[in-house]
């Protein structure tokens, strides 16, 4: 049986305004402080620890100073297809899914008119899949010739490792069979990443966030905004933004010398 609340010793017109107070709070507590559909803000809650991943890219970022090894084989391919395109033109879609990159380089609109005068209509999806089958064996041919380490990146991830105490991520465009290529010269040059994720291992490669993910998975880092991920393409920092963590673009490689901003942001 529940208690009924004892009458204060007040006088009549104090004890109607208690009453008035109680009945407010209790309205308050029941809706009000709980819910508030008029209210214009949200509490959000906002990491402050420490960074405690560095997700990298490879080709471009840690290797293959100048990102040759797919370049020059997407303008062999479409060479190959009697529709010749720049390296420019090459390396446009740089750090998406290499059969996205191919699909991109055909929706490009010098490529497609260049396209229709050869044969008549513009690209269909039945092209880029042959040329992307046609793609996949000449890039496994040719990632070691470009495999050569970018000068500083070893040295900064050592850095990154020693002074900071960051686990290391990769990402990429390319394909598991690729990845498993690069894997033997950048060990050798000293480059050995705590995960390795490739294009091809989620259902959607860059912009979206899902190798982000599962390198954070695969680290066991927790939450996302503790990592950066570091990149020289653009859709390779939208990656980063849309996995939740933040971005740092690699914005210039002279010669074969680059050094990797990251180590100046964190400090």
């Amino acid at each position: 049986m529940v208690k009924p609340i004892e009458k204060p010793d007040l006088e009549t017109d104090q004890y109607v305004i208690f009453l008035g107070l109680l009945m407010s709070v209790t309205i308050t507590i029941s809706g009000n402080l709980l819910k508030n559909p008029r209210s214009e803000y949200r509490m959000v809650r906002k990491y402050q620890g420490k960074l405690k991943a560095c997700i990298l890219d490879w080709a471009g970022t840690v290797l293959d100073c100048g990102v040759y090894a797919p370049a020059v084989v997407f303008a062999e391919v479409f060479k190959r297809e009697g529709v010749p395109i720049s390296m420019e033109e090459a390396r446009e879609p740089m750090g998406t899914h290499k059969k996205v990159h191919i699909r991109k380089i055909t929706e490009l609109g010098a490529v497609r008119r260049r396209w229709y005068e050869k044969f008549g209509r513009y690209p269909n999806e039945e092209d880029i899949e042959r040329m992307f089958q046609n793609f996949i064996p000449m890039q496994l041919d040719t990632l070691l010739t470009y495999s050569q380490m970018i000068t500083g990146a070893v040295e900064t991830v050592d850095f990154l490792r020693q002074e900071f105490g960051l686990k290391i991520g990769s990402t990429t465009g390319f394909t598991t069979a690729m990845v498993d290529i690069l894997k033997k010269p950048a060990a050798a040059e000293g480059y050995v990443p705590d995960v390795y994720v490739a294009a091809d291992e989620v259902p959607q490669a860059r912009p979206y966030p899902y190798m982000v993910w599962l390198n954070a998975i695969r680290l066991d880092v927790n939450p996302v905004e503790a990592m950066v991920k570091v990149d020289d393409t653009a859709d390779g920092v939208k990656e980063g933004t849309s996995a939740g963590c933040w971005s740092v673009g690699l914005a210039k490689t002279v010669s074969n010398n680059v050094l990797l901003i990251t180590c100046y942001c964190l400090l």
